[in-house]
């Protein structure tokens, strides 16, 4: 928000430079983005005197220019040719010296030594429109006999600069979007810090109604989004230009001035945070404003044109038959000031802010109202502010107050809070003791008031424009921000206590371990948004749309849900790369994914029914080889991903042996794998990602991913042991097996037969080759499987070999059919 230096001069005393200021702003919380001067002239009249002209000679080659000689209050007088028709010697002027810019728009010259028709002129004798100080091109500007030779022209003229200081507000200081609320918090630092300051406003006492006659009636339908409403009408107004102090003060801090009508409205809302908005009177059919929801389907035409259809949760400005505004966001064609406009009523409401907010977002529409409705302006603000605009009316536009103010105020609402504040609590919070009457000095320079004291505390009653104090910790940061966060000391010592790593240390250690292996396999770690699109999940039923956790309040349709899944951030960023000629690609990401179950979701544990994991995803893309003279170009496969992830698992000690390898059902996948527990609890699924999903993302190239439940993998690490032994010095014994089986039999079904008929000496089950086609029956397929068998304490023979053998071949053929080749 732009704040005026000037501007802000009139609301508190102080004799700080702007970057002063800015710094004690930015000190108490309210951040100084950037301070700026604004010259009032362009140029600030920067390079000209006020001179005397000495002698005043006909040029010898022109007959209307003059050869002056000019005193510039700097000794020896030098000579300027002038044209003007008024130039005469003993006139005091404005001169421009050598160097000066002069401006005409955006255009900008240069006062340089030069030659008029021979004659040589060192400046410039300057008109008004010349300088800016006027629209006169008539003659040079002839100042009176007592005008100071020398003196700067800025001088003369009393020309100030101002200064716009740029003060990001955060979303809960409401109270700080105005001069005025600027003024309060710059008043408590000044005060805290010892200067001699005060802290004043409009007196609005002199307000008062002339007649009655223009009555408006005012119908709240809507209390809940419309706690307050407050309107007073003035009768006889004249609109026209505002006066020159109104259009610069909307000017220096990047407001368009309109009409003095709208000008006063805007001044208001700029100076003491409370939007305002001023109807033409004869506009409001029926003579009656209703503040009501409109029904659903609506159509509406903002002040900018745009159509707009509004719903049951828009509150509207209605006169008898139509809306006029929508509610504290912005006005309808039809419902502002004109050149023809006479009569006017003045609107100062209280908003609900979650009503502006959501209103302002469902139609894309952001102004200066909005931005202070929907963060709650002061529910005590309306009265004054009315009153305010409606002396500036009379002031500047003429006409006669002509209606009583109408106050429409919902029982209920919370104008001021009482917070209870124990001195040691401050203390302990801060980490410092502060004297308990600078605890008090603080808190009644922010405009809290003292209602009990005992020893230990004090009673406050905080003022309704403070939205965001209502806890005792909101006091005591107040207390923080104006004592000064570098008056807190840091400590010379520091105090500690050892801790346990706990599952949260494990797990982010083990997390790395993995991060730095898939690096070191040339992986590339992406970040995304946990927020993502919710139409990314139409159609899936293993991450149903039913079960994702929704945004209350989205920024925008694309991201307004929490993701189920790594895997559409990665193919976002995949078709980033893909766009830019980048194919080729490894990347991992880890992340939680968030979920909801309805049927957990009761009135009194409504949390139970979300929860969430943290995941591991990878993603391969393009070619795995390409471009190398030793080897052809080679396309990335599932069976690299399965090796990565295997990796994975054995770099966390996890015991192969435990695993279930089976065919996926994840909608996400053409064609995938899953690896589960003994229990069936799935831990690792990947495979080919769908096309019907790559191609939502203009992805033509195949995309294989998998997704590691880290949650599920690390809790079942933690009884895993990591032991070590002396390396077997007994060989091992390899055996093949040629097996005839159906052509739904999966290699895992095999594997695992075989790990169940020997635990213990069966060190290693692979798959070498398969078979389908000719001089096979119909419906088969073979399998050429290596079993590699092992015992650590001795050398094997053939009997245990041949028995452990014979005894997997049996269970193969009973339990799948299998047949010897």
């Amino acid at each position: 928000m732009n704040i005026s230096y000037k501007w802000l001069k009139e609301y508190v005393d102080f004799d700080l430079n702007p970057q002063e200021v800015a710094d004690a702003l930015t000190s108490e919380g309210l951040e100084v983005d950037g301070v700026e001067e604004i010259q009032a002239i362009k140029g600030g009249l920067e390079g000209l005197v006020v001179a005397h002209v000495l002698t005043c000679e006909p040029h010898p080659n022109s007959d209307h220019m003059h050869v002056c000689q000019v005193d510039l209050g700097t000794g020896e007088p030098v000579q300027i040719v002038c044209g003007a028709p008024n130039v005469a010697a003993g006139q005091k002027v404005i001169a421009a010296t050598l160097g000066t810019k002069l401006y005409d728009g955006d255009q900008c010259f240069t006062i340089k030594k030069s030659k008029l028709r021979g004659v040589e002129s060192y400046g410039m004798l300057c008109a008004e429109d010349e300088i800016g100080v006027g629209e006169s091109h008539d003659g040079i500007i002839v100042l009176p006999e007592d005008a100071v030779t020398g003196m700067k022209a800025a001088q003369y003229y009393n020309l100030e600069s101002d200064w716009v200081i740029e003060v990001d507000i955060t979303p809960n200081r409401a109270d700080a979007c105005s001069h005025y609320g600027v003024a309060r918090d710059l008043y408590a630092w000044l005060i805290r810090n010892g200067y001699k300051t005060s802290l004043h406003r409009m007196d609005v006492s002199g307000f008062k109604v002339d007649n009655n006659d223009l009555n408006i009636d005012i119908d709240v339908q809507n209390a809940e989004a419309c706690p307050r409403y407050c309107a007073v009408t003035i009768k006889g107004c004249e609109v026209k230009e505002s006066p020159e102090w109104l259009k610069e003060k909307l000017n220096t801090i990047g407001l368009r001035p309109i009409n003095n009508i709208v000008d006063i409205t805007n001044y208001v809302m700029m100076a003491y945070g409370q939007p305002l908005h001023c109807f033409d009177a004869d506009m409001i059919d029926g003579n009656k404003i209703v503040v009501k929801a409109m029904p659903d389907g609506t159509k509406f035409q903002t002040l900018d044109g745009v159509e707009h259809t509004l719903t049951d949760r828009d509150l509207a400005i209605c006169n008898a038959k139509e809306p006029m505004c929508i509610a504290g966001v912005m006005g309808g064609r039809g419902s502002g000031t004109y050149d023809t406009t006479k009569d006017v009523l003045l609107e100062s409401a209280y908003f609900h802010p979650t009503w502006i907010r959501k209103s302002a977002r469902r139609h894309g529409l952001s102004t200066d109202a909005s931005f202070r409705f929907e963060r709650g302006v002061d529910p005590d603000g309306q009265i004054y502010a009315l009153k305010v605009a409606a002396m500036l009316v009379k002031e500047l536009a003429g006409g006669t107050i002509s209606m009583d103010i109408k106050d429409v105020e919902a029982e209920g609402l919370v104008k001021k809070f009482e917070v209870k504040l124990d001195y040691k609590y401050v203390h302990d919070l801060i980490g410092k003791t502060i004297p308990v009457e600078v605890i008090k000095e603080i808190v009644t320079s922010l405009d809290m008031k003292i209602v009990g004291e005992t020893e230990d505390s004090i009673s406050l009653e905080i003022p309704a424009y403070r939205v965001d104090v209502q806890r005792p910790c909101d006091v005591v940061e107040d207390i923080l921000r104006i004592y000064g966060y570098n008056n807190v000391e840091i400590p010379t010592s520091v105090k500690s206590s050892l801790t346990i790593k706990g599952d949260v240390d494990r797990s982010n250690k083990l997390e790395n371990i993995i991060a730095e292996q898939l690096v070191g396999q040339g992986f590339r770690e992406i970040l995304n948004n946990s927020l993502t699109k919710e139409s990314y999940y139409d159609g899936l039923e293993t991450y149903a749309p039913a079960e994702l956790v929704r945004v209350l309040n989205p920024l925008s349709s694309d991201l307004n849900v929490m993701r189920q899944t790594l895997l559409f951030g990665g193919l976002e960023s995949i078709a980033h790369n893909v766009n830019r000629k980048s194919k080729n690609l490894r990347f991992f990401e880890t992340g939680n994914c968030y979920y909801y179950n309805s049927k957990k979701h009761t009135a009194d544990h409504s949390l139970n029914a979300y929860s969430q994991a943290h995941f591991i995803g990878l993603w391969l893309t393009g070619n795995h080889i390409e471009g190398s003279w030793a080897h052809a170009n080679e396309a990335t496969s599932v069976y690299q991903l399965k090796a990565y992830v295997m990796n994975i698992l054995v770099r966390l000690g996890y015991e192969l042996g435990g695993m279930r390898i089976g065919q996926g059902s994840n909608d996400i996948f053409a064609k995938s794998l899953s690896v589960s527990d003994r229990n069936g609890k799935v831990l690792v699924e990947l495979g080919l990602v769908a096309k019907a999903i790559t191609s939502r993302f203009d992805i033509d190239q195949e995309v294989y991913y998998a997704e590691i439940n880290w949650s599920m993998l690390t809790k079942k690490l933690q009884k895993n042991t990591v032991s070590f032994k002396e390396i077997s010095k007994y060989p091992a014994v390899s055996r093949d097996l040629a097996l005839l089986i159906d052509k739904n039999v999966e290699f895992a079904q095999i594997e695992q037969i075989a790990r169940n008929s020997e635990k213990k000496l069966l060190k290693k089950v692979e798959l070498f080759d398969v078979y389908e086609g000719d001089n096979l029956p119909e419906g088969k397929k073979s399998y050429a499987v290596n079993f590699v068998l092992q015992d650590e304490t001795k050398t094997m023979n053939d009997k245990p070999t041949d028995a452990i053998m014979k005894k997997i071949v049996a269970n193969l053929e009973k339990q799948l059919g299998a047949v010897l080749r």
